[in-house]
């Protein structure tokens, strides 16, 4: 048994991948407000007890010793109650149940830890070595910290969160009242058939700034939990078109093409977005390009023309401003009669 176990606890430290966002993401879940386990730990942490909270696992059952069996359903006044003891709580891989109450925690204490506090380094040392989630609740610091796997994770204050996130709001509209401004000088300059690249790049930057903030309050209306509605309720107005607006420039004036495009421009920092010519190799544009003319994917889109005929315009007369051009005899070798004067009628109205 003690073999089997030292192969165990080896087998779990030399896991040490980096932990997916979606996982982080289903962790922060479990503990966002509003739910039954929030609802305990902040209970500990009001009582001044202290504690330490361990999901079960396979693993976990040989990583203790001592305490008594419980086995019965979870609710946060049990475990605050039982929080009053020294030793650590188990509860179910699924927190549905408390499995095992004031046990002692054995982790290998070969395995390294940043924690000074005998508590958090049980904690973290369990969460590496089982790959579970441990939490901490300490009445010296006053902080609820959660561990899992490599990760640490420092529980915020609720209304500290929303502080946060009202100010990322504020940023984010900002940031969205700038992309419209630029929206509407680009759609303006193309329509006079003079677009200048630097309001496209203007745009574009602007977009993926936008997008860029979007994670970090994201981030919060996970930690937030129910009470995060109304903030991922703003956030889904600001995004909302930002997204294809700058596909649908970068697809007019990108040669690498959209997936490229966008997969050079997320790697850059914010630092590097300020600087327009870094958009530009992004774009494969060279330095003295400043008027290129759009293929016309944004426009026509907009004026209610669909993809498929959208892209036997773009195919066969090249850009927007060519296409703003055409006349009946142009369209007939590509579109029946019907469909002939339902593009001119839909070109006319935006030339007026």
């Amino acid at each position: 048994m003690e073999d089997e176990k030292k192969e165990i606890q080896a087998r779990l430290v030399e896991n040490k991948e980096e932990l997916k966002k979606e996982e982080i993401t289903d962790i922060l879940k479990l503990i966002s407000p509003g739910t039954l386990l929030r609802t305990a730990i902040e209970g500990v942490l009001m009582a001044k007890t202290g504690g330490l909270i361990v999901a079960h696992n396979e693993f976990v059952e040989n990583l203790f010793e001592g305490g008594f069996k419980i086995n019965t359903r979870f609710t946060p006044q049990r475990l605050i109650e039982l929080g009053k003891m020294d030793g650590a709580i188990i509860l179910s891989k699924d927190l549905k149940k408390i499995l095992y109450a004031n046990v002692l925690l054995i982790p290998d204490n070969s395995i390294s830890s940043n924690e000074t506090g005998t508590r958090h380094k049980a904690a973290e040392r369990i969460a590496k070595q089982a790959n579970t989630m441990a939490i901490t609740v300490s009445q010296r610091r006053d902080e609820i910290v959660l561990f899992y796997r490599n990760l640490k994770y420092t529980i915020r204050d609720t209304n500290d969160i929303i502080r946060r996130a009202t100010g990322v709001l504020q940023i984010l509209e900002k940031h969205k009242e700038i992309f419209e401004y630029n929206m509407d000088e680009l759609d303006d300059e193309e329509l006079k058939k003079k677009p200048r690249l630097t309001v496209a790049l203007l745009l574009i930057q602007r977009g993926i700034m936008t997008l860029k903030i979007s994670e970090t309050l994201k981030a919060y209306i996970i930690e937030l939990g129910g009470e995060g509605t109304i903030v991922k309720s703003r956030l889904k107005e600001l995004l909302y078109g930002v997204e294809k607006e700058v596909d649908d420039v970068l697809r007019d004036y990108s040669k690498l093409g959209l997936s490229k495009s966008r997969k050079i421009l997320s790697l850059l920092s914010y630092d590097e977005l300020l600087n327009l010519e870094n958009i530009k190799q992004c774009l494969g544009l060279s330095e003295d390009s400043e008027y290129i003319m759009p293929k016309g994917h944004r426009i026509l889109e907009k004026i209610g023309i669909s993809e498929k005929d959208a892209g036997i315009l773009i195919k066969n007369f090249k850009n927007l401003i060519s296409i703003l051009s055409l006349k009946r005899e142009d369209l007939i070798p590509f579109f029946e009669e019907e469909k002939i004067n339902e593009i001119l009628e839909k070109i006319s109205h935006i030339k007026e």
